[in-house]
């Protein structure tokens, strides 16, 4: 790949999946897989267009057992379009023979281009090229052209162009057993002649949905509206030389949204007054030229070109389109049907960049969480608490969407799964209010939503922990952290674990935090909260108890990830590694021998070190410090050695926070982990994970390991703090952000020296804190300063 393109020579049935993920297009509003459109859905393709936030429920029979799950519904594929010769068979990779291939992903505009040639027979061949788009500036709009060239004598080709209602959620092969089959009420029509159109709604949740398709040929069109397909036929003649070109106009539109009254209506109108497919792109360009602006990004080498590859795919899944919906982040984009499109705590690694980027988006995923807190206050009575308990899984409603099984495919058995357990989410959004308005400076968000969402995060964790008289502290007891391989202890028909480290810590500090904001805010703010929330005089007493004494557990000198984790057997590492290889996902390795992960030392991903990923060693030490426990640097140097030696990466954040976490404390061996998770898509180094859908927090995860990870950038106390790291490996690189109303600030490192430069303004000047100084930058000036090695 080139920092501009994403390319891919020839045809390789086994890594199409894998390319239909990383060339989806998609403005925030939906995507489409990048999919070829003469081939249908089978063990190879897999097309998939997807609608933020459009979910259904069902229940299927699974192990004996009813279980219901919400997915991310698999809505009509607008994509079909395949041709053939007069009389002949249909023309894809699979069944011709194909002489070129070449797949191009042009990131700057935005477009997917495809070239093809396919030989025909008697010294005929038949080029295909398409270029594709999802449009940015009219979210509700896509387009395919394509064109093709015979060479070697004339001919006739017949064109057949569809929108398909009978599509299922089949993506992931382990969700085959569950009922898929999500769209029901499909009927197609014409709209005009060469306009057709779909609609159709999904089973239980009742989101109408509508497409319309308009398709403009030099040859006659005949509309054939059937049962689940609207389709289009024509007869193309060719001419040796000359490019025959079709193209294929969309417009979607659901109930869901706004300024609508019948989804069919909206989507025929709009299909009608879209411009040609020549018009299209300019428009298209010019939002994407705006994007990539606000989102500045200057890395060198290959690392660059993937991190520009990852921002072009958060900026489809979360654009300023977004900030109109309610939507959460998808953990796996809107790229395919993995972990069924829920909204888990991802938004921890994602926020933390929009919020100095488009803060409009992350206010917008905050207000998602927001809207469903009510359900989160639910969900904590239900288990006898006070406050709000957030799902670790969530869809449209806010009710907890974690599987109540899991299949192991290794096994082929279906287990119980605890990952509900995992109240820690909570955490991840209170740090996320409180990131999202120390980078933007929104004190009405804090004073009002953000108040409510962390006062009932810190009352649900005070209502929590449990006074142990034998220690003299709080416990927090039931809980899985977010290493995910342990959720019991060993052999204990009780699920949960007393004490997680992590979770601990950021109770405390979503404590600490909900005592300042109640403090800081204005008297009638704070009346209004307090009768909105029945909040009595002795809670924030308790809350500065709480954050004050809860139980962190230490084994040997470091860190224990939970109460008694020292105490658990050590693997023998080498020995699975020469049978297995791969033993990212150990969990499935041990249960098919007949073992269990929860007997050993032994993680998926970062646990305890998630506290280095999220807080500065000042931050960190200041926190252990508040809880009694004194952490000095060779401490948490042992702890990150010895977490180290037993984490498998299973999940591709894990190399994202061990990067970052090394970057502070061993800066030589960070950047095999900096690597790690900025390959783990585009090589897709999870087994065959990404082309069931991106990681979209790994992915934005890298883009803040430059953003914040390696310049050491924080928002605090009203001002940038700043305290590099540079690799030798990524030493020179820059970078533009929005901070407290600052548009376009400019930093660049490179060769020891800073570069900060803002933009005129009639703002404040820009307080920047150095390890060793104070540095006030006045809006129009740039402030060069050495910075050590």
């Amino acid at each position: 790949m080139t920092d501009r393109t994403l390319e891919y020579e020839g045809y390789d049935p086994a890594d199409e999946r894998l390319r239909e993920s990383l060339c989806t297009l998609g403005n925030g509003y939906f995507a489409t897989r990048g999919a070829l459109p003469e081939c249908a859905a089978d063990d190879v393709h897999y097309p998939g267009t997807y609608v933020a936030g459009c979910y259904n429920r069902l229940v299927s029979e699974v192990a004996g057992r009813r279980v219901e799950n919400e997915d991310l519904v698999n809505l009509p594929d607008w994509l079909p379009l395949r041709y053939r010769l007069a009389g002949g068979e249909w023309l894809t990779p699979d069944t011709a023979t194909v002489l070129d291939h070449r797949q191009t992903l042009h990131l700057d505009p935005g477009l997917l281009e495809r070239r093809t040639r396919y030989a025909l027979g008697e010294g005929r061949t038949l080029t295909v090229r398409q270029l594709r788009l999802v449009h940015m500036a009219d979210p509700h709009i896509a387009a395919l052209r394509t064109e093709f060239t015979v060479d070697g004598g004339a001919g006739e080709l017949e064109v057949e162009a569809a929108i398909d209602g009978s599509v299922t959620n089949a993506g992931v092969p382990r969700y085959r057993d569950l009922d898929g089959r999500h769209l029901t009420d499909v009927r197609t029509g014409t709209a005009t002649p060469g306009t057709v159109w779909l609609r159709c709604r999904t089973r239980t949740s009742d989101i109408r949905v509508a497409l319309a398709a308009r398709l403009t040929a030099p040859a006659p069109i005949t509309d054939e509206p059937g049962p689940t397909r609207a389709v289009q036929r024509l007869a193309l003649p060719l001419t040796p030389g000359r490019a025959a070109t079709v193209d294929k106009t969309v417009a979607l539109h659901t109930s869901r949204d706004l300024a609508i009254s019948d989804p069919l209506q909206a989507a025929v109108e709009r299909v009608g007054a879209a411009p040609a497919f020549d018009d299209l792109p300019a428009s298209h360009r010019t939002v994407w030229s705006q994007l990539w602006r606000r989102a500045g990004l200057d890395v060198p080498g290959e690392a660059g070109s993937i991190l520009r590859l990852h921002l072009f795919h958060v900026l489809q899944t979360l654009s300023p389109h977004t900030a109109d919906l309610d939507v959460g982040v998808p953990a796996r984009g809107l790229h395919g049907e993995a972990y069924r499109g829920h909204v888990f705590w991802d938004e921890l690694f994602v926020l933390p960049y929009l919020n100095l980027h488009f803060p409009e988006v992350s206010r917008a995923l905050l207000h998602y969480r927001h809207r469903r807190l009510d359900r989160a206050r639910a969900a904590a009575r239900t288990i006898g608490r006070r406050g709000a308990l957030y799902p670790w899984q969530s869809g449209s409603d806010g009710r907890e969407e974690s599987q109540q099984l899991h299949l192991n495919p290794r096994s082929g058995r279906w287990l119980p799964d605890h990952t509900h357990l995992q109240h820690h989410v909570g955490s991840a959004i209170a740090y996320n209010v409180w990131q999202y308005c120390e980078a933007g400076g929104d004190a009405e968000f804090l004073h009002t939503k953000g108040a409510e969402m962390l006062l009932q995060i810190a009352r649900f964790w005070a209502d929590s922990a449990t006074w142990d008289e034998s220690l003299g502290r709080h416990r927090i007891r039931g809980v899985v952290g977010p290493d995910e391989y342990h959720e019991a202890y060993p052999d204990s028909v009780r699920p949960g674990l007393d004490d997680n480290a992590y979770t601990n810590v950021m109770a405390a500090w979503v404590l600490t935090r909900t005592v300042e904001v109640l403090r800081a805010l204005p008297a009638p703010r704070r009346r209004e909260l307090v009768e909105r929330t029945d909040l009595d005089d002795g809670e924030p007493e308790r809350w500065e108890e709480v954050s004050r004494t809860l139980h962190v557990p230490f084994h040997d000198g470091i860190i224990s990830q939970f109460e008694g984790y020292g105490e658990l057997a050590e693997l023998d590492w080498n020995a699975y590694l020469e049978r297995y290889g791969d033993i990212r996902r150990l969990d499935r390795i041990l249960e098919a021998e007949g073992d269990s992960v929860n007997r050993y030392k032994a993680s998926k991903q970062a646990d305890v070190l998630m506290l280095g990923y999220l807080f500065s060693p000042a931050e960190l030490q200041g926190l252990f410090d508040r809880l009694g426990y004194p952490l000095d640097e060779e401490t948490w140097q042992r702890t990150v050695d010895y977490y180290l030696a037993r984490t498998s990466h299973g999940s591709t954040l894990s190399g994202l926070v061990h990067g970052w976490v090394l970057a502070r404390c061993r800066r030589s061996e960070a950047w095999k982990f900096c690597q790690e998770a900025l390959r783990g898509d585009i090589a897709d180094l999870q087994g065959g994970t990404t082309g069931e859908g991106i990681h979209l927090g790994a992915m934005a995860g890298t883009l803040d390991l430059v953003q914040r990870g390696l310049t050491g950038l924080e928002t605090r106390a009203g001002a940038l703090w700043l305290d590099p790291v540079p690799l030798p490996e990524l030493s020179s690189y820059g970078f533009s952000i929005a901070y407290q109303g600052h548009w376009g600030i400019r930093l660049r490192l490179t060769s020891g020296r800073l570069e900060i430069a803002v933009p005129p303004s009639d703002l404040p000047p820009i307080d920047v804190e150095l390890p060793d100084r104070s540095v006030g930058v006045e809006p129009g000036e740039t402030a060069t300063l050495v910075v050590p090695d």
